[in-house]
């Protein structure tokens, strides 16, 4: 079962210790390795068990630490990104990612992707704080297009 963010913070120095020993894509460390030098026992369920791991490395990303992945045929894994080409590869990544699922998004609205993103940048203005570290409360901010758009 998934840990909270404040769940996680005992294992944080644990998971940034394991990664100085993997600096670079080439020397990334597999899901489960890393998970049991942080949690200490081997995993039994690779989804169920792995969630933690991935939980952890998504809110040390969140507090700017700069964990590459990597998914390929010999299995992927996690690392500390050491050069500032991984940084930007990395960051491409992420923005293809995120532009493929907005064009996804603009296509169920019948909406133009730039339609879109002018209609999410209007939502935008003001919340920069809530996006940086999630709504406040734990609520979920809601970045809907306004009225007017597709539907």
């Amino acid at each position: 079962m998934a840990k909270s963010d404040k769940g996680l913070e005992p294992y944080k120095g644990k998971a940034l210790a394991l990664l100085t020993r993997h600096i670079g894509r080439q020397r990334a460390v597999g899901m489960g390795e890393l998970y049991e030098a942080i949690f200490g026992r081997p995993w039994t369920n690779r989804q169920n068990d792995t969630r933690d791991v991935r939980a952890l490395i998504d809110s040390l990303r969140r507090e700017g630490v700069p964990i590459g992945s990597v998914n390929d045929q010999s299995g992927g894994g996690y690392y500390l990104m050491g050069a500032e080409s991984e940084v930007a590869d990395y960051c491409r990544r992420l923005r293809r990612q995120a532009l493929k699922k907005l064009a996804l998004e603009a296509r169920l609205r019948s909406l133009s992707l730039p339609d879109l993103l002018g209609q999410i940048a209007l939502n935008l203005r003001g919340c920069e704080d809530e996006l940086a570290g999630g709504a406040p409360g734990g609520e979920e901010m809601s970045l809907e297009p306004g009225p007017g758009g597709g539907g």
